[in-house]
């Protein structure tokens, strides 16, 4: 569809060009376009939106902080939801054993998952962005040397690596510093495992534009290499790594929340949603079944909605589909 021409409007005795906001421009493109007619990827878009903006409001919305000791009370403990005949105002979503409430638990946990899954996702991309533009533009032992490398990832389970490397890192450092690295011995573990796709995908780019007359000309006139790769080849492979990143960043948010389910991720004191599935699931057969259930629910949310839109960005950018 055809970007909105910008209409001159009067202004005195002057006439004003009034260019369209990129709102509209947006609305008015292919992808815009494709967007408003597709009703699964506004959907997913106004949930997920919906998801981020609640959890990073959380100190503004939500009934207690569940990380203050104050706010806290052990008397009000595993109250059930608010619609079940023990439920208490205001706790919505009930209580855990701690006496927190569990959605304002759910609400900061969201936001300390979508923090770790989207650093995790930028630290991979940066990596294997490089290593891919390397690989591609170089060529000869550099590729083999640095694609063994990526074969040598990929030889080995996703999630054993990263607890691999998780529990590596938690060794090098003094206890003293564990949790508050927490987050970023799993933002590391997870880069370190989910870089290679991005530097095939760019590698594959790179190979193909390596051989184009505007890169053969730079050649000539001697510019960098480094510059080549940045200014002139990079920007011509970032369709397929944003779609990419797109789909990973559900993928980082479940990896984060299996490394937590099982012990080595998030602490208790900065419990993200799979902390706090696993907090949940020893009270499952209690009968304290919120606990584990809305957590779950909260995290399936998230990956699905994410899901939905790497799906759509994907269809929306393939030449072929329009």
């Amino acid at each position: 569809m055809p970007a909105e021409t910008a209409k001159p409007v009067e202004t005195g005795k002057l006439l004003e060009v009034r260019k369209p906001g990129r709102l509209c421009r947006f609305l008015d493109s292919d992808i815009g376009w494709s967007f408003r007619r597709t009703p699964a990827a506004w959907l997913s878009a106004l949930v997920l939106a919906l998801l981020i903006a609640t959890a990073f409001l959380a100190p503004l919305i939500a009934p207690q902080n569940p990380h203050d000791l104050a706010q806290v009370f052990i008397d009000k403990a595993e109250i059930p939801p608010i619609w079940s005949k023990d439920g208490e105002w205001p706790f919505l979503l009930g209580t855990d054993p701690q006496g927190r409430d569990v959605l304002s638990a759910i609400l900061y946990g969201t936001r300390v998952s979508l923090i770790i899954g989207l650093a995790a996702v930028i630290v991979s991309m940066g990596l294997g962005v490089t290593i891919g533009l390397v690989a591609g533009f170089h060529g000869g032992r550099i590729d083999n040397l640095l694609m063994r490398l990526g074969d040598t990832v990929l030889s080995i389970p996703t999630l054993l690596m990263a607890i691999l490397v998780s529990a590596i890192f938690r060794e090098l450092l003094p206890p003293n510093l564990r949790e508050p690295f927490a987050a970023v011995v799993l933002v590391v573990s997870i880069s370190l495992t989910n870089w290679v796709q991005y530097a095939r995908t760019v590698r594959a780019s790179t190979m193909v534009e390596r051989r184009k007359e505007y890169v053969l000309a730079a050649r000539i006139i001697k510019v960098a290499s480094t510059r080549i790769m940045r200014r002139h080849i990079l920007p011509n492979t970032l369709t397929p790594v944003m779609v990419a990143a797109t789909l990973n960043l559900g993928l980082a948010i479940l990896s984060e929340a299996t490394l937590s389910f099982l012990g080595v991720g998030m602490p208790i004191t900065q419990p993200s949603l799979g902390t706090l599935i696993r907090i949940g699931n020893q009270y499952l057969f209690s009968g304290s079944w919120w606990l584990v259930v809305f957590p779950s629910l909260q995290l399936g949310l998230i990956v699905l909605s994410v899901n939905l839109l790497g799906d759509w960005l994907r269809d929306a950018l393939n030449p072929k589909l329009r």
